[in-house]
Order: structure tokens, then C-alpha cells, then sequence
């Protein structure tokens, strides 16, 4: 009945939305008589997907919540076509990746922004506001003068496409989807609604601009409406944080139902008796009547809340207490709250139902006008606080309903580290870092024809935020034709400088005595040791600048910094780059990660220049092809000698070594590897000798009267080089007498 006769009333001052809340003063009222009726407001709900509908209710956000959202726009997907593979015997591989660009609403009221963005209940977009795939994020505040989304107006006309002014929207441009299934991901946002946490208060005054809200400042971090009317929403909250509504002079009025703070009450006057004919059951001869209703049965609340310790999962909390048997009763908030506060609202709800009804009827036969429904006042005939529940005109005087409050005093402070929101694994958000990139030739290791070049890119990031990047082959060397010839993938190769320079040492023998310190680019990575019998067995492969070493100690230094000791030297046939090492030479650790690179792709790679182009990077990342040659440079003879003959004549000799014949076989000679075995022999340098000869064979003659023509002066060591089908091999070099 008293709903019945508020929403009447609250209709005739403030229209349809008076009337909501006339409906919910009178609520309180019936709920006191006889009994609640479920409110279906706002909910609090699990993570759902988004959606797509036409009609769909799209929510209010205040604070920092998170929440699906509703595609409103959407493009077909967009193939990209990718060729990788092709070289070491490998064979090409083409895949296929797909791009969207799609729009998604997430608030009808403006917003500050948005923050992190969870893909498929992984980070998509991290707290820096970083993406973690390919593409681009526009966010829409929708505010009253936002313009279309230029895309959007683009693709489909500027005469069709809305600007959703009021409706706050995210638009994704060119999103990458291959780590989705080639599909949309289900996406759900964490929606900044104002630019810090919210209240009780805020979200009243927000809903019910024209109503007079105060002490209702409860701290909230977000909070959520998605379907009910005003008054609806308004019911959901007072189940945690009971809402006290009054209209005086035409203006609605909300405050809190339980005084918090200072509360200043109004003292009532005297109570006046009735006339004995308008006698009333409700209030005797004295002019007032006071019931108590028994204790009620203890029952435990709780809260069930977004929990934002959990990245707003839905969490629940229970009242501190004993409890009864019987259901648990559950406060459904949708507010995102930290455990504690979720404890501390439904320790308080617990205390309020236990607490037994305490009533007076209370007649006057005047009123002061600041005395409305809701209002705190003290009665002469008891001690305490009491709140105006409602009044009523009757012919000898107003009769008050008055409702006892709990004392000003009571404790409602929650026990320390009593609150626990749980286990949660969050989503890991790491930051883009920029791409280290190295490219190099290999030799030849003895797969295949050996007939064109191995060419290697090594790459890799400062974190695993690193997700890898596209490679491109600069064919011009410098700012020329960029061929796409693949990409990287997502395993990052260990790389680094050296921090210092390598000494020189035989590449005969374990050098033992030599160390090199070295600065991964990825600190989080490591090294390994390997035994002797490993390093036989090709184990710990690094290229140091130009030589390859191989190492069977590796020591942490810390930060990333390690100690490599007991290495093999100049392995592959890179003996004669022993001695060229400089400080802060690239470092990369050979293994299956690197990308090997389709010859028919790269050019000459003597030219060629390799980029990469990362999510992390700011700009292209370009570096040449160190040791172009070194797959089809013969390797350099080895073992030379230089004898004088009897008659004054000098004999050479050597032995010869062939690209990727690394096992030893007895009883047969080196493969030869080339087309021919050419040799040619300098008197001093190779490239500006004094005198050259070319064989056939692995040795050379020369006459005593050669010997006695050379020039005064003339340098007392040839250089010897194989001449292979595409390259010469580096210079032996052999000393002879005077």
C-alpha cells in the first residue's frame, strides 16, 4: 500500500523517475510490514563475453571497472600472405594471418579512458597502454562533441556513420588475429568511468542529477549498471549501504538510512495525547507507543563483489560472526571493491539483521518542517537515536513512525588481515622492448650442394615482451627495394656484445687460459656448460664477431652478464679470425632458433641489408650481413712447408681442407668440394704481390734462378689460396730462408 500511495506521490513532483522513487520510499515502508520483493537491478555477473545484438542494454560505468563490451562495427577479415623457409634443405612454408577492424561499445556515459584490455582472458593491451599483437586502438570518451571515428566514416560514408555521441566506444584497427584463432577474441575492457575511484554518492547524483544527495560518500572503485530503472539501482545499493529518501519542498532527498559521521538531531516536542473519539490503537492516551520486536535468528550475510585484487574476477566475502543454521544470505553489489571492504559491508549487513525492530508511534501536534522521513531525531520519552520512517496527518496531530538507529559509538571497524580475496594468477603484462637483430653467413656444414649462401638472422628482445618481428631485405644496401622474406617468431635467440676483447690463442688446442665476459640483450636468459665430450659433439656454438668458439664454462656474473672460459677456437674453418676481436663485438649462441634466410630472397649479401620491424620499435632495425662469404669461401690449406733444394731451387707444400668435410676419415683423401682444385701462390701480400703463380695440385716448385731474379728486398714468405667456384679461401702463410 505504501508503495502504492509514494509512487503517487513521488509521480506528482518529479514525473515517471519521482515516481520510481517514491516507489522505492515506499518499499522500505512495505518491506518493514510485509515482507521484500525481489528487485531484478543491476547484477553482479561473471566475465561474460561480448555481444553483438541489435538492443542490447549497454551499462553504466562509474570508477574502474571491467566489462564486455557490444560490437557495433565490423569489417571483414583481411588475408596477409607470409613466405618463410626455403633454405638448408628446409621447404618454404606460406601461411596465412588475418586482420579486423571492429568497433566495440563499452559505457552510455562518457568515460575517462581505458586501460588495460583483456583478449580471450589474456592481456591485449597492458597497463602502459601497449598492444601486445599487431595493429591500432583509437578510444572514444563519448562526450557530446566526439566526431565519427575517421575509419569508420571512411568505410562506410560520412553520411552513414554516427559519431554515438554519449555512447563511449573502442575502435581496433588492422588487429592481428592469428594468436586468436583467426578470429575476434572475446574481449572485455577495464573501463575507466572517472578519473579516480568513485562513491555511493556519485553514482546517486549521476542517476538522479535533480535530487539532493549527502552522506552518502561510501568509497567505492567502480561500480556498474546495466539494466533496472533509477530506483532499481538505488534498491541494489541499499542491501550493502541502506539509502534513507525523503521529498521536501518538491526535491528529492537521499542520505544515508544509519548515521555516520557527525549527526546533529532534531529534538521532538512533547507528545500529545488523542481525543478519546479519534483514540487510536497506534498511539494511546500518552500520544506515543513503543514496540520491540524479538531477537531475530542470527544469520550471516555476504557480499559478492568484483574483486579488485583479482583483476575484478568476481569474489565473495563473508560477515565476521556466528551464524545459525541456514542459508547464507548473499548481497548481490555489482561494485568493484577490495576484500576487505567487501568484508567490512557484509559484517555490517550481518549486524543488521540481527539486530531486533525497534518502533515508536510518536504524535505531535505541530512539526518542524526539517522533521521529513528520514530525518534523525531524539524522543523525550526514550534515550537514543531515532530516524523518521514516515508521517502521517491525522485529525488531532501527525503521527511519526520512528525507527531506532544503532548508537553513534558502535564499532564497525573490520579486524586486520581478517579479509582474504584469494589466489590469483594474473595475466602477465610485459613490456615491448625493442628489437636486437644480427645477420651473418655460416659455412658450410655439409648439407646439401653447399652451391649457395647460409644465411643466418639472429634476434631477440630485452624481456619475453619481445613477440618477435618482420624481417625485410633492403636489396639496395642502403634505402633501396625492402622484399619481405619472413619473420623472426616469438623465441628470442640468446645474444649479446662482448664486454672486452678476446685474446688470441691457438686453435689447436682447449684454450684454457683465456675468458671472455658477455652482456646478453635479455637478462632473464642463460647460458649452459657443456663437457668436453658435448663440445666434440658440435654443443655451445657462438659466434664471437667473426670467429666461432665454442665454450664448456659459463658463469653468472649477474644482471645478465656472464663469464665464458675453456674454449675451443676458431671452429668452421674462422682460425684466421682469431686474432681481428675488438671490444663490444655481437655475440650469438647458434642454435635451431635462428632464422635461416631464402637465398632467392636476400640477393648479394655482400649488399644486402636485413631489417626487422618489431611492435617495440620506434624505427626500422637495419644491419648488414657480416661474412657474406663464408658458406662458399673455400677454407684455408693448412700444415705448409717451405724446403730448399740442393740445387737452390724452393719446394711448397701444404694440405688441403674443404668446405664441410668436418669428420675425419681414414684411408681416403679430403673431398674437394669445388668444380676444380686451383691454387694461387703470392710472393708477400696476396693482394699486391711481387710475383704469383698458379697450380693445380697442392704444391709448388720454384727454380734457383726464379729464386736469384727476385727484386732486392723482395719479402721472404708466399701466401697461399685456394680458388673456389664462387670465392678464394684466406691466405696460409709460408716462411722460407734466405
Amino acid at each position: 500500500m505504501a508503495t502504492l500511495l509514494l509512487t503517487a506521490f513521488g509521480s506528482i513532483f518529479g514525473g515517471p523517475l519521482g515516481g520510481a522513487i517514491g516507489a522505492l520510499v515506499g518499499r522500505q515502508i512495505d518491506t518493514a510490514i510485509i515482507g521484500g520483493r525481489k528487485v531484478e537491478g543491476p547484477r553482479l555477473k561473471d566475465l561474460t563475453v561480448q555481444t553483438s545484438s541489435y538492443g542490447s542494454a549497454l551499462p553504466l560505468h562509474f570508477g574502474k571497472m571491467r566489462a564486455a563490451g557490444s560490437v557495433i562495427w565490423a569489417t571483414e577479415l583481411v588475408e596477409h600472405k607470409d613466405t618463410a623457409g626455403g633454405g638448408k634443405g628446409r621447404p618454404s612454408v606460406t601461411s596465412y594471418t588475418y586482420t579486423s577492424s571492429f568497433a566495440v561499445a563499452v559505457s552510455s556515459r562518457p568515460i575517462a579512458g581505458i586501460g588495460r584490455v583483456w583478449a580471450d582472458g589474456n592481456l591485449l593491451r597492458g597497463a602502459d597502454g601497449d598492444l601486445k599483437v599487431g595493429g591500432k586502438l583509437r578510444v572514444h570518451l563519448g562526450h557530446g562533441d566526439q566526431a565519427a571515428d575517421l575509419l569508420m566514416a571512411q568505410a562506410e560514408g560520412s553520411a552513414r556513420c554516427p559519431a554515438y555521441r554519449g555512447l563511449a566506444y573502442v575502435v581496433f584497427e588492422d588487429l592481428e588475429l592469428a594468436d586468436y584463432g583467426n578470429r575476434i577474441p572475446s574481449l572485455t575492457f577495464e573501463i575507466l568511468g572517472d578519473a579516480g575511484s568513485t562513491s555511493i554518492g556519485a553514482v546517486a547524483r549521476a542517476i538522479l542529477p535533480e535530487a539532493a544527495v549527502s552522506n552518502l560518500e561510501t568509497s567505492l572503485a567502480g561500480f556498474s549498471i546495466d539494466q533496472g530503472s533509477a530506483g532499481d539501482a538505488l534498491a541494489v545499493i541499499a542491501e550493502a549501504v541502506p539509502i534513507a529518501c525523503a521529498v521536501t519542498g518538491g526535491t528529492l532527498s537521499l542520505h544515508a538510512a544509519e548515521p555516520t559521521g557527525l549527526v546533529t538531531p532534531r529534538l521532538l516536542p512533547a507528545p500529545a495525547a488523542a481525543n478519546k473519539d479519534g483514540q487510536s490503537s497506534e498511539a494511546k492516551a500518552s500520544g506515543w507507543s513503543r514496540k520491540r520486536e524479538p531477537l531475530p535468528r542470527v544469520r550471516q550475510c555476504g557480499v559478492r563483489y568484483y574483486d579488485t585484487a583479482r583483476d575484478y574476477q568476481p569474489g565473495l566475502q563473508r560477515g565476521i560472526g556466528r551464524s545459525e543454521q541456514g542459508d547464507l544470505q548473499v548481497i548481490e553489489l555489482p561494485a568493484a571493491l577490495s576484500a576487505a571492504e567487501a568484508q567490512a559491508l557484509a559484517s555490517s549487513a550481518g549486524r543488521r539483521a540481527a539486530r531486533p525492530a525497534d518502533t515508536i508511534s510518536y504524535r505531535v501536534t505541530e512539526i518542524d518542517p526539517a522533521i521529513v522521513p528520514g530525518a534523525f531525531v531524539e524522543a523525550p520519552i526514550a534515550s537514543g537515536l531515532w530516524r523518521v520512517a514516515q508521517w502521517e496527518w491525522q485529525q488531532d496531530g501527525v503521527l511519526l513512525s520512528l525507527t531506532a538507529c544503532p548508537s553513534k559509538g558502535t564499532n564497525t571497524a573490520r579486524p586486520a588481515g581478517a579479509a582474504d580475496a584469494g589466489r590469483f594468477n594474473a595475466a602477465i603484462d610485459l613490456a615491448r622492448t625493442r628489437t636486437v637483430l644480427e645477420a651473418f653467413a655460416l659455412p658450410w656444414d655439409g648439407t646439401g650442394s653447399g652451391t649457395s649462401p647460409a644465411v643466418f638472422a639472429a634476434a631477440s628482445g630485452a624481456s619475453a615482451g619481445w613477440t618477435g618481428a618482420s624481417l625485410l631485405a633492403d636489396l639496395g644496401g642502403d634505402g633501396g627495394a625492402l622484399v619481405s622474406i619472413g619473420s623472426t617468431g616469438r623465441t628470442r635467440a640468446r645474444m649479446g656484445h662482448t664486454l672486452g676483447t678476446l685474446a688470441s690463442a691457438s686453435p689447436l688446442l682447449l684454450d684454457r687460459t683465456s675468458t671472455l665476459d658477455i652482456a646478453l640483450a635479455a637478462p632473464d636468459q642463460t647460458l649452459n656448460e657443456a663437457s668436453l665430450a658435448q663440445l666434440l659433439q658440435g654443443a655451445n656454438r657462438a659466434r664471437v664477431g667473426n670467429e666461432i668458439v665454442q665454450f664448456a664454462s659459463a658463469a653468472p656474473l649477474g644482471d645478465g652478464v656472464w663469464r665464458l672460459s675453456n674454449l675451443l677456437r676458431g671452429r668452421g674453418g674462422t682460425e684466421w679470425a682469431i686474432g681481428t676481436h675488438l671490444a663490444s663485438e655481437p655475440f650469438v649462441l647458434i642454435e635451431d632458433n635462428l632464422v635461416q634466410l631464402d637465398p632467392s630472397l636476400i640477393g648479394d649479401p655482400a649488399t644486402t641489408r636485413i631489417v626487422a620491424v618489431g611492435l617495440g620499435d620506434t624505427a626500422a632495425v637495419s644491419v648488414p650481413i657480416s661474412d657474406p662469404s663464408a658458406t662458399l669461401r673455400p677454407l684455408s690449406p693448412v700444415h705448409g712447408k717451405a724446403a730448399r733444394e740442393i740445387d737452390g731451387a724452393i719446394t711448397l707444400k701444404w694440405t688441403r681442407r674443404a668446405r664441410g668435410a668436418w669428420l675425419w676419415r681414414d684411408g681416403v683423401d679430403t673431398a674437394l668440394n669445388e668444380e676444380t682444385e686451383r691454387w694461387e701462390i703470392a710472393l708477400g701480400d696476396p693482394d699486391t704481390p711481387v710475383l704469383r703463380w698458379q697450380t693445380t695440385t697442392s704444391a709448388l716448385s720454384i727454380t734457383a734462378d726464379q729464386i736469384a731474379g727476385l727484386p732486392t728486398g723482395a719479402p721472404h714468405y708466399f701466401a697461399v689460396r685456394q680458388i673456389g667456384r664462387n670465392a678464394a679461401s684466406t691466405a696460409l702463410r709460408i716462411d722460407f730462408p734466405a
